[in-house]
């Protein structure tokens, strides 16, 4: 059973301390399945997900997001890349530089949400140095990595929401 979307969207917090408890492989699929689903410039698709699921493989990320644990500790760590070549191949320089971060972060969103409504914890990790990301990986120089994704079932419960700003303090309507 899954929740509603606007649930996984208020629901949703950033978690880093994870239990052992392996991802089962359908639920793992329906996440990534999600993230393939996300709008993209021009239906380019400019994403490759590689999913570190060994602990040697995830130790090694870890120390490459500046030691941050929860890299580690998490089940699952899901690396989305971006295709820059590809991208750039359809828009040029903007595909490169910008289209193909903004596919791969509505992707990244669509797999924290899915994940959240199949009952897994997530957190976004964006920071890490990303020569040694692609090191860890063996990933051609066409893919830029963009996010890492800790993915799990949490220790924490109960994590109180941060606060948001309000929509009045965002929006302008020009009508």
């Amino acid at each position: 059973m899954t929740k509603d979307v606007f649930d996984c969207i208020r629901d949703r917090r950033s978690v880093r301390s994870f239990k052992p408890d392996p991802v089962p492989e359908p639920t793992l699929t329906r996440i990534l399945e999600a993230g393939c689903l996300a709008p993209s410039a021009g239906n380019v698709q400019p994403w490759y997900f590689y999913v570190v699921r060994n602990q040697d493989g995830r130790k090694r990320l870890a120390k490459a997001c500046y030691g941050q644990q929860h890299v580690a500790e998490a089940p699952v760590a899901i690396v989305v890349l971006a295709d820059t070549a590809l991208a750039n191949e359809r828009y040029g320089e903007r595909g490169a530089q910008l289209y193909c971060l903004q596919d791969t972060a509505a992707a990244v969103q669509n797999m924290l949400l899915a994940a959240e409504g199949l009952g897994l914890n997530t957190c976004w990790v964006g920071a890490f140095d990303e020569p040694r990301v692609q090191e860890v990986l063996e990933a051609p120089p066409r893919l830029r990595a963009v996010a890492i994704i800790c993915l799990g079932y949490g220790k924490e419960s109960n994590v109180k929401p941060r606060p948001r700003r309000r929509v009045t303090e965002v929006t302008k309507f020009i009508d």
